[in-house]
């Protein structure tokens, strides 16, 4: 898969920036927001708090699923 129009975030297991996240799902938050949510390969999970365009472009992209 194309690693450049995955959604990237923090590890905070690791202490990684800009990692790749696997099986991403696209939720809406309460307050209007978009997260994503996922794993970087190895196993541990992985949550992004993305732009409306961010969330939607990964969606059409197909590296994120919708959950809203």
């Amino acid at each position: 898969m194309d690693t450049s129009k995955m959604i990237k975030a923090y590890c905070l297991k690791t202490k990684e920036k800009n990692v790749p996240m696997h099986d991403a799902v696209v939720t809406k938050t309460a307050r209007g927001g978009y997260m994503a949510s996922g794993h970087d390969g190895k196993g541990n999970k992985m949550a992004a708090i993305l732009s409306e365009a961010k969330a939607l472009q990964a969606i059409a992209d197909g590296v994120a699923k919708k959950d809203f």
